[in-house]
Parts: structure tokens; sequence; C-alpha cells
């Protein structure tokens, strides 16, 4: 047990001194499904009634998002993905991200986990030409705690889709978008949120 404290330590002892040096800018990128489905309801029913039945969505229909959150002042970026992940889709991000980033005078270092297109042989001779300002951080595997941005996909959850039924996939995005393009700017929920301490 204590190796595996240690184990999981080391990561955010580094990632602590990379927030506190003024020459990186740290981000976080993480990818979500939000899925269709139906909705759970509990109810009480008299012991002499029948339970009503309640029918459920049956689709698996799911909208997925890759997102990133700068760790120093919250800013939030984040673009649709109606195909599934993939090296070409987390490619198309990855220099999304290096074009918003490259105005900065900072090292930019990307936390991000160990999902195999992240490692694309696809992308691997960009990353390459791209690490002298732009650098990929790998998690551990199985550590989804060390990656900030899974925080601000718990708190969407919270805000935007908890304890709502929605019949149609459509509705996710118009639900979900202005709650993303609120967060384009620097503010201090994320900031806070995504602290590494």
């Amino acid at each position: 047990m204590r190796a595996e404290t240690r184990w999981r330590r080391r990561p955010l002892k580094k990632l602590t001194a990379m927030m506190a040096d003024p020459t990186v800018e740290l981000w976080a990128i993480d990818e979500v499904l939000f899925q269709l489905h139906g909705s759970r309801c509990r109810m009480w029913v008299a012991p002499e009634t029948q339970e009503p039945v309640v029918f459920h969505n049956p689709q698996r229909k799911k909208v997925g998002y890759f997102g990133a959150v700068r760790l120093l002042d919250g800013q939030f970026v984040y673009l649709r993905e109606s195909a599934r992940f993939n090296g070409e889709t987390c490619f198309r991000f990855l220099k999304q991200m290096r074009k918003i980033t490259a105005r900065s005078s900072r090292t930019v270092v990307v936390i991000l986990d160990n999902a195999r297109y992240h490692h694309a042989v696809l992308h691997k001779e960009w990353r390459e030409e791209c690490s002298d300002r732009f650098q990929l951080l790998y998690l551990p595997p199985y550590s989804p705690e060390l990656n900030p941005i899974e925080r601000v996909w718990k708190l969407t959850r919270k805000l935007c889709t908890h304890n709502r039924y929605f019949s149609e996939l459509d509705e996710i995005p118009s639900v979900l978008e202005p709650q993303f393009d609120q967060w384009r700017q620097s503010n201090d929920l994320l900031r806070r949120l995504c602290a590494i301490s």
C-alpha cells in the first residue's frame, strides 16, 4: 500500500513544481462522453397499488468533447467530436491547442492520460517538431485523479446534465456549450477547481 502511495505522489510533486515555475504554462487535456439515456425515477407506491411501468430510452447515443483547461487562470477550450476518439481526432485537437498557445512566451506543457490515441504514430513526428515549446506530459496508467480536468467534467455533469432528461441528442450540446462558452475566458471557478497543491 505504501509503495502505491509513493508511486502516486511522484507525478503530483512534479506537477506542483511545474505550477510554481514561471517559465511553464500548464494545461490539462481530456475527453468525455455525455450519453443520451433514459432517466431513472424513484417513487413511493402504495402496497395495494401495482407499480407503474416506467419506460427508459433504450438508445446509447452520445456526444463527445475534447476539453482543455489552463491551470494558471482557468481558461477552458473545447471541441465537439461527432466521430470516435482516435488518433486523427486527437491530432486535430492538439493542433488547435498548439495554435491557441502559440502566442505564449512560456513553454506549454500539456497533462494528458495514457490513451493509445494520445501516443498515435500519426502525430508522433509533429509532437517531436513542437517539443521545444509544446510538450506532452503523460500521466501514469489508471490515475485519473491526477488530471485536473476530470473535476471540470464532474462539475459540468452537476451543473448541466444531473437530474435532467434529454429526449433528443441535440438537446445535450445546447445545454453544455453555453456553459463551456462561459468558461472560455479566464475564470476563478475553474482556476480554483483545477488547482494543484
